[in-house]
């Protein structure tokens, strides 16, 4: 199972989940790292992002009751029978730039009631050297919350996977197919412009 290395919270999270009970759907998001095997190369960069992302959907959507947005929002939202709510945002597999992305729609959704409390799931120091380039993780995470979302109730999750095996495969992309694919010479490459 992969280790939860670090859990920092800001700005009364835990009093906040205590006082709305929001413990159990904190404990649910947190579940979410763990019950699966995550092994990777110990190589830098050589291990893809999407499967591990897919794997963490998965266990939210497994669980029941939490609501998944796919673009332009909080990833995954749940209530508990009080009306309390409590927003996650899983950044595993995109830039690490994307994490300010992030904090806003956390931000704007506190801000506006919809949430109470916000989780941020990233990679831990040591686990994103050997993910994909830019992949975002704990330091990162932390600059962004103290810079933007400081006085908000977040708690950060990093984590780190559980052993060495095979490396995670990565997808491919448009620019890995022209370099595998290279244009003959004074051709422009395909798909840019």
């Amino acid at each position: 199972m992969p280790v939860i290395t670090t859990i920092q919270d800001y700005n009364g999270f835990a009093a906040k989940i205590s006082r709305l009970s929001l413990d159990g759907l904190v404990a649910e998001a947190t579940s979410t790292l763990t019950g699966f095997q995550l092994l990777i190369e110990e190589r830098r960069h050589a291990n893809g992002t999407q499967g591990l992302r897919r794997t963490i959907d998965e266990r939210f959507d497994g669980i029941g009751g939490w609501a998944c947005v796919k673009s332009g929002g909080i990833d995954w939202t749940k209530a508990n029978e009080r009306g309390g709510t409590v927003g996650v945002e899983v950044q595993v597999s995109g830039r690490s730039d994307m994490l300010a992305v992030d904090i806003l729609h956390l931000s704007e959704s506190l801000a506006a009631g919809v949430i109470d409390a916000g989780l941020i799931i990233v990679p831990d120091g040591e686990l994103s050297v050997f993910l994909t380039d830019r992949t975002p993780n704990l330091a990162t995470a932390v600059r962004h919350v103290l810079h933007r979302a400081r006085d908000l109730p977040i708690r950060i999750l990093a984590f780190r996977h559980d052993g060495v095996g095979a490396a995670l495969p990565k997808i491919r992309t448009n620019l890995s197919r022209v370099a595998e694919h290279p244009p003959n010479e004074g051709e422009p490459p395909k798909g840019r412009n």
